[in-house]
Protein backbone atom coordinates (compact mmCIF):
# COMPACT_ATOMS: atom_id res chain seq x y z
CA UNK A 1 0.00 0.00 0.00
CA UNK A 2 2.85 2.40 0.85
CA UNK A 3 4.37 1.79 -2.57
CA UNK A 4 1.07 2.71 -4.21
CA UNK A 5 1.16 6.22 -2.69
CA UNK A 6 4.95 6.73 -2.81
CA UNK A 7 5.35 7.41 -6.55
CA UNK A 8 2.44 9.92 -6.81
CA UNK A 9 3.78 11.70 -3.72
CA UNK A 10 7.23 12.01 -5.27
CA UNK A 11 5.68 13.35 -8.45
CA UNK A 12 3.65 15.93 -6.53
CA UNK A 13 6.73 17.08 -4.60
CA UNK A 14 8.77 17.35 -7.82
CA UNK A 15 6.02 19.36 -9.51
CA UNK A 16 5.86 21.69 -6.50
CA UNK A 17 9.65 22.12 -6.58
CA UNK A 18 9.53 23.04 -10.29
CA UNK A 19 6.79 25.61 -9.68
CA UNK A 20 8.75 27.15 -6.81
CA UNK A 21 11.92 27.31 -8.92
CA UNK A 22 10.06 29.04 -11.75
CA UNK A 23 8.47 31.56 -9.39
CA UNK A 24 11.75 32.35 -7.64
CA UNK A 25 13.63 32.64 -10.95
CA UNK A 26 11.06 35.01 -12.42
CA UNK A 27 11.59 37.59 -9.70
CA UNK A 28 13.98 40.29 -11.08
CA UNK A 29 17.12 40.78 -9.03
CA UNK A 30 17.32 44.01 -7.07
CA UNK A 31 18.94 46.87 -8.94
CA UNK A 32 22.32 47.67 -7.47
CA UNK A 33 22.81 51.26 -6.40
CA UNK A 34 25.33 53.14 -8.57
CA UNK A 35 28.75 53.67 -7.07
CA UNK A 36 28.50 57.34 -8.02
CA UNK A 37 25.26 59.21 -8.60
CA UNK A 38 24.96 60.34 -12.23
CA UNK A 39 25.39 64.02 -12.91
CA UNK A 40 22.21 66.06 -13.01
CA UNK A 41 21.70 69.05 -15.28
CA UNK A 42 20.96 72.37 -13.57
CA UNK A 43 18.81 73.48 -16.52
CA UNK A 44 15.37 72.40 -17.69
CA UNK A 45 16.48 72.26 -21.32
CA UNK A 46 20.08 71.41 -22.05
CA UNK A 47 22.64 69.78 -24.31
CA UNK A 48 25.04 67.37 -22.66
CA UNK A 49 28.61 66.86 -23.74
CA UNK A 50 31.89 65.41 -22.61
CA UNK A 51 34.60 67.95 -21.81
CA UNK A 52 38.31 67.85 -21.12
CA UNK A 53 40.10 70.48 -19.08
CA UNK A 54 42.91 72.30 -20.87
CA UNK A 55 45.23 75.16 -20.20
CA UNK A 56 44.12 78.48 -21.66
CA UNK A 57 44.95 78.59 -25.39
CA UNK A 58 45.80 74.89 -25.29
CA UNK A 59 48.52 72.73 -23.80
CA UNK A 60 51.82 73.73 -25.42
CA UNK A 61 54.01 70.74 -26.27
CA UNK A 62 57.67 71.71 -25.97
CA UNK A 63 60.13 70.13 -28.41
CA UNK A 64 63.82 70.60 -29.05
CA UNK A 65 64.79 72.63 -32.15
CA UNK A 66 68.06 70.70 -32.37
CA UNK A 67 68.98 67.08 -31.72
CA UNK A 68 71.30 66.37 -28.84
CA UNK A 69 71.87 65.00 -25.37
CA UNK A 70 70.05 66.81 -22.57
CA UNK A 71 72.69 68.41 -20.35
CA UNK A 72 70.56 70.17 -17.73
CA UNK A 73 66.89 70.52 -16.77
CA UNK A 74 66.04 73.81 -15.07
CA UNK A 75 62.40 73.29 -14.04
CA UNK A 76 60.16 70.71 -12.42
CA UNK A 77 56.50 69.85 -12.84
CA UNK A 78 54.35 72.52 -11.25
CA UNK A 79 56.93 75.31 -11.50
CA UNK A 80 55.80 78.70 -12.74
CA UNK A 81 57.69 80.04 -15.74
CA UNK A 82 57.85 83.36 -17.55
CA UNK A 83 58.27 84.06 -21.22
CA UNK A 84 61.86 83.15 -22.08
CA UNK A 85 62.51 81.13 -18.91
CA UNK A 86 65.03 78.32 -19.49
CA UNK A 87 63.43 74.88 -19.45
CA UNK A 88 66.31 72.58 -20.41
CA UNK A 89 69.56 72.71 -22.38
CA UNK A 90 71.48 70.38 -24.66
CA UNK A 91 75.16 69.41 -24.64
CA UNK A 92 76.91 72.36 -26.31
CA UNK A 93 80.58 71.33 -26.21
CA UNK A 94 80.86 70.87 -29.98
CA UNK A 95 79.45 74.29 -30.98
CA UNK A 96 81.54 75.97 -28.27
CA UNK A 97 84.66 74.42 -29.79
CA UNK A 98 83.51 75.65 -33.20
CA UNK A 99 83.01 79.10 -31.71
CA UNK A 100 86.60 79.20 -30.49
CA UNK A 101 87.82 78.32 -33.99
CA UNK A 102 85.57 80.95 -35.56
CA UNK A 103 86.80 83.63 -33.16
CA UNK A 104 90.39 82.76 -34.03
CA UNK A 105 89.52 83.01 -37.72
CA UNK A 106 88.05 86.46 -37.07
CA UNK A 107 91.24 87.66 -35.39
CA UNK A 108 93.27 86.31 -38.31
CA UNK A 109 90.99 88.08 -40.80
CA UNK A 110 91.30 91.35 -38.87
CA UNK A 111 95.08 91.06 -38.86
CA UNK A 112 95.12 90.43 -42.61
CA UNK A 113 92.85 93.42 -43.15
CA UNK A 114 95.13 95.64 -41.10
CA UNK A 115 98.13 94.45 -43.11
CA UNK A 116 96.64 95.11 -46.55
CA UNK A 117 95.22 98.45 -45.39
CA UNK A 118 98.70 99.47 -44.25
CA UNK A 119 100.21 98.46 -47.57
CA UNK A 120 97.49 100.35 -49.45
CA UNK A 121 98.14 103.41 -47.31
CA UNK A 122 101.87 103.22 -48.12
CA UNK A 123 101.19 102.92 -51.84
CA UNK A 124 98.80 105.83 -51.77
CA UNK A 125 101.37 107.89 -49.87
CA UNK A 126 103.95 107.67 -52.65
CA UNK A 127 104.30 111.14 -54.09
CA UNK A 128 105.87 110.11 -57.39
CA UNK A 129 103.02 108.53 -59.35
CA UNK A 130 105.57 106.93 -61.68
CA UNK A 131 106.94 104.79 -58.83
CA UNK A 132 103.81 102.58 -58.77
CA UNK A 133 101.64 101.33 -61.57
CA UNK A 134 97.90 101.83 -61.60
CA UNK A 135 97.36 98.08 -61.81
CA UNK A 136 99.37 97.51 -58.62
CA UNK A 137 97.29 100.10 -56.79
CA UNK A 138 94.09 98.41 -57.94
CA UNK A 139 95.37 95.05 -56.70
CA UNK A 140 96.06 96.58 -53.28
CA UNK A 141 92.58 98.07 -53.15
CA UNK A 142 91.08 94.73 -54.17
CA UNK A 143 93.10 93.00 -51.44
CA UNK A 144 91.57 95.36 -48.88
CA UNK A 145 88.05 94.55 -50.12
CA UNK A 146 88.76 90.82 -49.94
CA UNK A 147 90.15 91.18 -46.42
CA UNK A 148 87.07 93.13 -45.32
CA UNK A 149 84.82 90.42 -46.77
CA UNK A 150 86.82 87.79 -44.86
CA UNK A 151 86.22 89.75 -41.63
CA UNK A 152 82.49 89.95 -42.35
CA UNK A 153 82.38 86.22 -43.15
CA UNK A 154 84.23 85.32 -39.95
CA UNK A 155 81.87 87.48 -37.91
CA UNK A 156 78.86 85.87 -39.60
CA UNK A 157 80.21 82.42 -38.68
CA UNK A 158 80.51 83.53 -35.06
CA UNK A 159 76.95 84.89 -35.09
CA UNK A 160 75.68 81.63 -36.60
CA UNK A 161 77.37 79.52 -33.93
CA UNK A 162 76.10 81.82 -31.17
CA UNK A 163 72.59 81.44 -32.56
CA UNK A 164 73.00 77.67 -32.45
CA UNK A 165 74.23 77.90 -28.86
CA UNK A 166 71.23 80.02 -27.93
CA UNK A 167 68.83 77.52 -29.55
CA UNK A 168 70.37 74.70 -27.52
CA UNK A 169 68.68 76.19 -24.47
CA UNK A 170 64.95 75.59 -24.83
CA UNK A 171 62.86 78.40 -23.32
CA UNK A 172 59.23 78.83 -22.40
CA UNK A 173 57.08 80.54 -25.04
CA UNK A 174 54.61 81.86 -22.46
CA UNK A 175 54.02 82.76 -18.83
CA UNK A 176 52.41 79.74 -17.26
CA UNK A 177 53.02 76.45 -15.45
CA UNK A 178 55.00 73.32 -16.28
CA UNK A 179 52.26 70.69 -16.60
CA UNK A 180 54.42 67.71 -17.57
CA UNK A 181 58.11 66.96 -17.92
CA UNK A 182 59.72 63.92 -19.51
CA UNK A 183 63.10 65.59 -20.09
CA UNK A 184 65.86 63.74 -18.23
CA UNK A 185 69.54 64.57 -18.05
CA UNK A 186 71.51 62.26 -20.33
CA UNK A 187 68.60 61.36 -22.60
CA UNK A 188 68.66 62.08 -26.32
CA UNK A 189 66.28 64.81 -27.46
CA UNK A 190 65.36 64.48 -31.16
CA UNK A 191 64.53 67.56 -33.19
CA UNK A 192 61.04 66.44 -34.14
CA UNK A 193 57.47 66.36 -32.90
CA UNK A 194 57.05 63.57 -30.35
CA UNK A 195 53.97 61.57 -29.39
CA UNK A 196 54.98 62.16 -25.78
CA UNK A 197 56.49 65.66 -25.71
CA UNK A 198 59.55 66.46 -23.64
CA UNK A 199 57.58 69.08 -21.72
CA UNK A 200 54.10 70.55 -21.63
CA UNK A 201 53.45 74.09 -20.41
CA UNK A 202 50.25 76.08 -20.26
CA UNK A 203 48.37 78.94 -18.69
CA UNK A 204 46.43 77.55 -15.74
CA UNK A 205 44.61 80.68 -14.61
CA UNK A 206 41.96 80.56 -15.88
CA UNK A 207 41.45 77.06 -17.26
CA UNK A 208 39.42 76.06 -20.29
CA UNK A 209 37.10 73.15 -21.03
CA UNK A 210 36.89 71.73 -24.57
CA UNK A 211 33.39 70.30 -24.92
CA UNK A 212 32.41 67.79 -27.61
CA UNK A 213 28.82 68.37 -28.75
CA UNK A 214 27.25 65.76 -31.02
CA UNK A 215 26.54 67.05 -34.52
CA UNK A 216 22.84 66.25 -34.05
CA UNK A 217 22.67 68.66 -31.11
CA UNK A 218 25.10 71.30 -32.40
CA UNK A 219 22.28 73.49 -33.76
CA UNK A 220 20.83 73.80 -30.24
CA UNK A 221 23.97 75.42 -28.79
CA UNK A 222 23.92 79.19 -29.05
CA UNK A 223 26.83 81.57 -28.73
CA UNK A 224 27.11 82.80 -25.14
CA UNK A 225 24.98 79.98 -23.73
CA UNK A 226 25.36 79.29 -20.04
CA UNK A 227 26.98 76.02 -19.07
CA UNK A 228 27.98 74.07 -15.99
CA UNK A 229 30.69 71.46 -15.49
CA UNK A 230 30.32 68.48 -13.17
CA UNK A 231 33.34 66.57 -11.95
CA UNK A 232 33.32 62.88 -12.81
CA UNK A 233 33.45 60.71 -9.73
CA UNK A 234 31.98 63.42 -7.48
CA UNK A 235 28.81 65.04 -8.75
CA UNK A 236 28.80 67.37 -5.76
CA UNK A 237 31.65 69.30 -7.41
CA UNK A 238 30.09 71.52 -10.06
CA UNK A 239 31.14 74.92 -11.37
CA UNK A 240 29.80 77.52 -13.81
CA UNK A 241 31.45 77.92 -17.19
CA UNK A 242 31.88 81.04 -19.32
CA UNK A 243 31.51 80.80 -23.08
CA UNK A 244 34.74 81.55 -24.98
CA UNK A 245 34.29 80.50 -28.61
CA UNK A 246 33.24 77.85 -31.07
CA UNK A 247 35.83 75.76 -32.87
CA UNK A 248 34.16 76.31 -36.27
CA UNK A 249 35.45 73.10 -37.85
CA UNK A 250 33.36 70.03 -36.99
CA UNK A 251 35.69 67.06 -36.45
CA UNK A 252 35.25 63.27 -36.18
CA UNK A 253 34.55 62.08 -32.66
CA UNK A 254 37.61 60.55 -31.04
CA UNK A 255 36.21 58.80 -27.97
CA UNK A 256 33.21 56.53 -28.47
CA UNK A 257 30.91 55.61 -25.59
CA UNK A 258 30.36 52.03 -26.74
CA UNK A 259 26.59 52.42 -27.14
CA UNK A 260 25.08 50.31 -29.91
CA UNK A 261 23.22 53.34 -31.29
CA UNK A 262 26.36 55.39 -31.80
CA UNK A 263 27.83 55.54 -35.28
CA UNK A 264 31.56 55.35 -35.85
CA UNK A 265 31.37 58.31 -38.22
CA UNK A 266 29.84 60.63 -35.61
CA UNK A 267 31.20 64.15 -35.79
CA UNK A 268 31.28 66.71 -33.01
CA UNK A 269 31.33 70.47 -32.65
CA UNK A 270 33.90 71.62 -30.10
CA UNK A 271 32.88 74.49 -27.82
CA UNK A 272 35.38 76.24 -25.56
CA UNK A 273 34.42 77.42 -22.08
CA UNK A 274 36.58 78.91 -19.34
CA UNK A 275 36.40 78.90 -15.56
CA UNK A 276 38.43 80.00 -12.57
CA UNK A 277 39.95 76.98 -10.86
CA UNK A 278 40.21 78.57 -7.42
CA UNK A 279 40.05 75.79 -4.81
CA UNK A 280 38.34 73.29 -7.11
CA UNK A 281 40.00 69.82 -7.08
CA UNK A 282 40.42 69.74 -10.86
CA UNK A 283 43.47 69.29 -13.03
CA UNK A 284 44.47 69.78 -16.65
CA UNK A 285 43.58 66.71 -18.71
CA UNK A 286 40.66 65.71 -16.48
CA UNK A 287 37.30 64.75 -18.02
CA UNK A 288 34.12 66.48 -16.90
CA UNK A 289 30.45 66.25 -17.80
CA UNK A 290 29.17 69.52 -19.25
CA UNK A 291 25.58 70.71 -19.52
CA UNK A 292 24.84 73.61 -21.87
CA UNK A 293 21.58 75.49 -21.53
CA UNK A 294 19.44 75.46 -24.67
CA UNK A 295 15.99 76.42 -25.89
CA UNK A 296 13.13 74.00 -25.50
Amino acid sequence: MSRFYLLPLIGILGFAFVIRTVIVGSVPPPVAAPVVEPARAPYQHFVAGSGIIEATNGNIAIASPLSGIIREVFVEVGDSVDVGSSLFSLDDREPRAQLAVAEAQLEKAKASLADVETQLSIYRGVEDVRAITKGELLRRESAVLVAKAAVVQAQASIDEIKTTLDRMTVRSPLKGTVLQSKARVGEFAPAQALLNPLMVVGITSPLEVRVDVDENDAWRVKEGSRAAGVLRGNTAVSFPLTFVRFEPYVIPKRSLTGESTERVDTRVLQVMYSFDRGALPVFVGQLVDVFIESDS
